[in-house]
């Protein structure tokens, strides 16, 4: 099944985004390190760090749109997010779920 286009613009914006320095810099979106002009002299992050950062990223995104979209695919928003590599089941299992299966919705928000 097709992602929804908010789903599918997401997942463009995740994966086009540079991970490797999120650590230590607040990043506009799409970031991309090379065309810095200000380069923070801290070395990068390491693909396995970036790509741990973008999953979290990733899921995080994922379990907003699931919870709106029960036809929601995870499995093809991370792959179109640029997260490969995990089995189905770390990817369904990244999502948060109730006692019943049921995908959660967002905490509430606290001001």
């Amino acid at each position: 099944m097709a992602l929804r286009r908010l789903a599918r613009e997401f997942a463009a914006e995740i994966a086009n985004h540079d991970w490797s320095d999120a650590t230590e810099r607040l990043d506009r979106a799409g970031h991309r390190r090379e065309y810095d002009s200000k380069v923070s002299g801290e070395p990068p992050l390491t693909p396995q760090e970036a790509l741990r950062i973008k999953v979290n990223v990733m899921w995080v995104t994922a379990q907003v749109l699931a919870h709106e979209d029960p036809n929601f695919d995870i499995h093809e928003f991370a792959r179109l997010c640029g997260v490969t590599g995990l089995s189905r089941a770390s990817l369904e299992n990244g999502l948060r779920r109730g006692a019943d299966g049921k995908l959660l919705q967002a905490p509430p928000v606290h001001a």
